[in-house]
């Protein structure tokens, strides 16, 4: 869901800002950078037991003298004892060197990020990119404060002892038998095709591309209902997305028309003697202020139908989430499906680069996944490296989607660690993009940042996030595919993760700037991209259950998956509960409460009474259940 349009706060686990220490409390900033006393392996036995150590070590040594004294008759046990004394100072040495370098990999963490060499050179910098809070300290460097310093060092060491362990069976798989008995059925049709006679509707979709898609399928959903002719809807120019792409810039135009003639009527254009009319002043300009939201059929029966035969034209204008999922008709709900899972197909450029993509993230694959042929169409044949194949084993990787954008981070309400300055900054934000807000918080009490935060309605940090994708079980050498825009904080916010998985890359890293060219200062088709690659991933990790794009790829993921395609949706409530305990929580309790919060949420689930079709596809409208 964009933000410009929720009436609730995006989800996720925040931070709380740590520039002035409580008193009775460390300055934990000061303490990380300039001494290693947070390393969870180092302490009172490392430290407070040294001396003792060393004054064991004298005492053998002494012990030795006078065994020497006793003359050459003891001389073997004189040589015994010295080998044993060697022995231990070597262990004592080994055991030092250990936590040496468990202490330089917490240092990692916390000072400036460590490029890793896949990054790619400024020629080719990914979008995740400086934007944003971040703190200057030293020459110029930037550096972000954070408040899980402590539980990072463990993560690190606990991935560093189980490079060789076998990851858990669960990671990578969904409950085969329950899932794959949902089978897509959307395609089926049972009913007349409209003549679309009562007029026509248009539409002009605001917010981002995974938006947009929502509002398409449900205009295409009223034009049925209105008995009204669809016009190729249009997208709005948005100061935060600030792309100018239209419908045929990112769909196929033919194919949505020729799929969707059994169920509606669409052209492309008004009919020439409408086109003159002035719609606001006839009063068929319907804005998102008109009609409200998750309206019912009934709300466009008795509102919308008379304009339109008064008129014989409507437009639409934002219509973000303006048609509620309960209670609605059977086919109707099963067109939605339709123009979602069917309808709405990538224009060939963004198949083909899509399918490079993906074939450059699978490496060595000797077959086609399962949803690439939905995603990038008679391109999939290409993603298949036969040559290779033969010779090297097909890496797998994992997606996620890092919802943490300064427009969902400014939107949230919450608070992340930057202090005073962060405020300021992300008010001056809310109130360029996001006025109303601005003015909600000035008229009403709203939750405190603390409060949002125990709620699970914070956007996951990169640092929570990280967190847990270690406490889950991913190995250091796990393939990990980024998505997202601009990160807030940039690449000071990426480090903990590039710092723990080294393979991590995004599409920017992937394919080369002439590759990469013709989509720049195209916000959506570079999402559309995004969308291919964590669809057709091998698993998928949402950080926050209120994005559309997350939303839109695990119903893909459902509806075309057969029971074989996870997705990891983390219940941020838990997760927040976990989170505050970072200061004191060791690493294997932590392991266990989070894999028993992400496990609750991979059951099988038929859709909610009043959700969206477009996340939870299995309802008997969309799917059919094998018997």
């Amino acid at each position: 869901m964009s933000p410009t349009n929720a009436n609730t706060f995006p989800n996720v686990v925040g931070l709380e800002p740590h520039d002035n220490p409580q008193p009775g409390q460390p300055d934990i900033h000061r303490s990380r950078r300039g001494s290693p006393v947070h390393s969870p392996r180092r302490g009172s036995s490392l430290f407070g037991n040294g001396e003792k150590g060393y004054d064991w070590l004298g005492f053998l040594w002494v012990g030795q003298k006078q065994q020497l004294r006793k003359g050459k008759r003891k001389g073997g046990r004189v040589w015994h004892l010295r080998k044993r004394v060697k022995g231990l100072v070597v262990v004592i040495g080994l055991v030092g060197v250990f936590f040496l370098v468990n202490w330089f990999m917490l240092l990692r963490l916390q000072e400036d990020p460590v490029e890793p060499h896949h990054l790619g050179s400024p020629k080719n910098s990914s979008s995740i990119s400086v934007q944003g809070m971040s703190k200057k300290h030293g020459k110029g460097k930037k550096r972000y404060n954070g408040l899980y310093g402590r539980m990072l060092a463990l993560a690190a060491h606990a991935l560093a002892e189980g490079q060789n362990k076998r990851e858990p069976k669960d990671l990578w798989q969904e409950p085969v038998v329950p899932a794959s008995a949902w089978r897509p059925c959307a395609d089926q049709h049972d009913w007349e095709p409209s003549k679309g006679n009562y007029g026509y509707i248009m539409v002009t979709a605001n917010g981002g591309i995974n938006q947009q898609r929502v509002a398409v399928c449900n205009a295409v959903v009223v034009a049925r209902l209105l008995n009204a002719t669809l016009v190729i809807p249009k997208f709005m120019y948005s100061s935060v997305w600030r792309d100018v792409s239209q419908f045929s810039d990112i769909y196929q135009e033919e194919h949505f028309i020729n799929y969707l003639t059994p169920d509606i009527q669409i052209v492309k254009e008004l009919p020439e003697e409408l086109r003159s009319l002035d719609l606001e002043a006839i009063g068929s300009a319907v804005t998102d202020v008109d009609v409200p939201k998750e309206a019912k059929p009934s709300f466009y029966l008795k509102h919308i139908l008379p304009l339109l035969l008064q008129n014989k034209v409507v437009h639409f204008i934002g219509f973000g989430h303006r048609l509620a999922f309960d209670p609605i008709l059977f086919q109707l709900q099963r067109l939605r499906c339709r123009c979602n899972f069917h309808a709405l197909q990538f224009v060939p450029k963004i198949q083909e680069t899509g399918a490079l993509l993906l074939k450059r993230l699978r490496q060595h694959t000797v077959q086609q996944g399962l949803l690439d042929r939905y995603l990038v169409g008679t391109y999939a044949e290409s993603i298949v490296n036969e040559k290779s194949a033969r010779s090297a084993k097909a890496s797998r990787y994992l997606a996620i989607h890092l919802r943490f954008e300064i427009d969902m981070v400014a939107h949230s309400l919450c608070e992340f660690g930057g202090g005073e300055e962060e405020r300021r900054e992300l008010e001056a934000y809310r109130e360029i993009h996001f006025p109303a807000l601005t003015l909600l918080k000035k008229t009403k009490r709203l939750p405190s940042p603390q409060e949002l935060r125990s709620e699970g309605l914070c956007p996951l940090t990169p640092e929570e996030t990280v967190l847990m994708l270690a406490a889950l079980g991913f190995n250091r050498k796990t393939h990990i595919f980024v998505a997202g825009a601009q990160i807030y904080g940039g690449r000071t916010r990426l480090t903990a993760l590039t710092t723990l998985y080294p393979n991590l890359v995004t599409k920017e890293n992937l394919l080369s700037p002439t590759e990469l060219n013709p989509f720049m200062n195209f916000s959506s088709q570079l999402a559309a991209l995004d969308f291919i690659a964590c669809t057709a991933s091998d698993a998928f990790a949402m950080t926050d259950s209120g994005s559309q794009l997350s939303s839109l790829v695990s119903g893909f993921r459902i509806y075309y998956g057969g029971g074989r395609m996870p997705t990891i949706r983390p219940n941020k409530r838990r997760l927040a509960d976990i989170f505050t305990k970072n200061n004191t929580i060791e690493w294997k309790i932590f392991e266990q409460r989070v894999r028993k919060a992400v496990r609750q949420t991979k059951h099988v689930q038929t859709r909610p009474k009043a959700r969206s079709v477009y996340r939870y596809p299995r309802c008997k409208e969309c799917m059919c259940l094998s018997t």
